[in-house]
């Protein structure tokens, strides 16, 4: 299969995949911010995530796929600390404020960052019209955040807090979505890095979960936070491997930002899954973080 996923590089069928890897990503990762966001505490439900995903990908890792080549140490090593502080303050603004809040401007705020970064390391180029779709989908982050400034009545002692911490996350998304590009091309298989990467990257975050579970009066009962677990992780395998097969079938910058119609699906989850109010507004503009993710790729 790797053979086969390599030869469709740079080909228009390649493209057609990456495409659509990308749109599952964006559905998968929704799921996935649900899943961390839930009922359970969002430090807790990340480490049993990640917890769950590394054991998983541990077998895959020694093996099934071949072991990474010298030069891919440092890249791992680069991975985890990036992907660390991504998730500790992706589990922080979940703390602060609302999924609905926070999850679009995260999502949103991304894929400027990871534009620029295409442009810096892979010489990317977006077509006019592709920008103007990056300001579409600018607009409809910023008409959100401030929406929320302006509207929003629950946890205002944190909402500032939350949506401050949500850009910063999206500088770190924007980060790792281009690092993990330059990381699945360096590798000679892709599925060695997706298999190491998530062995790799499971390490820290059940450390963490575990000392604030000592810490907590009321602990969860472990059953559904371990089911939570299993699943984000399978999600995860999912939604992570979709898009970084997209970026190395196909442009970072395109992927990254059409992964953002993931907005739309947050918008419904929230509304439908974890009845947190979401208003005709707010989804519209979400809407329209969506709709500027597709204008850049029609624009392309």
């Amino acid at each position: 299969m790797s053979a086969w996923l390599i030869s469709l590089e740079g080909t228009e069928a390649g493209h057609q995949l990456a495409l659509a890897l990308a749109i599952l990503a964006a559905f998968l990762h929704a799921v996935f911010g649900a899943l961390q966001k839930g009922r359970h505490d969002p430090w807790l439900s990340r480490g049993a995530i990640d917890g769950a995903y590394g054991l998983m990908a541990a077998p895959f890792a020694l093996f099934v796929v071949p072991w990474p080549g010298a030069q891919m140490w440092p890249i791992f090593a680069g991975a985890w600390v990036i992907h660390t502080a991504y998730k500790l303050l992706q589990a922080q603004a979940y703390t602060k404020g609302a999924y609905t809040v926070v999850y679009p401007v995260v999502r949103g705020t991304g894929p400027l960052f990871a534009v620029i970064g295409a442009w810096l390391i892979f010489s990317e180029v977006f077509t006019p019209v592709q920008w103007l779709g990056v300001g579409v989908l600018l607009s409809g982050i910023f008409g959100l955040a401030l929406y929320n400034l302006i509207y929003l009545t629950a946890a205002r002692d944190t909402l500032v807090t939350a949506l401050g911490l949500a850009v910063a996350t999206g500088l770190l998304v924007a980060c790792y979505t281009t690092y993990d590009a330059y990381g699945i091309r360096a590798a000679a298989d892709p599925f060695t890095f997706l298999a190491w990467f998530f062995m790799i990257d499971g390490i820290a975050f059940p450390v963490l979960a575990g000392l604030r579970l000592r810490s907590m009066t009321h602990r969860p009962a472990a059953g559904p936070l371990m089911l939570r677990g299993v699943s984000g992780g399978l999600v995860a395998f999912l939604s992570f491997g979709s898009i970084m097969l997209a970026t190395r079938l196909d442009k970072v910058g395109e992927a990254a930002v059409l992964r953002e119609t993931s907005t739309v699906f947050a918008a419904l989850i929230g509304w439908l899954v974890l009845k947190e109010t979401v208003g005709p507004r707010r989804i519209a503009l979400m809407g329209l973080i969506a709709l500027g993710a597709v204008i850049v790729e029609m624009g392309g």
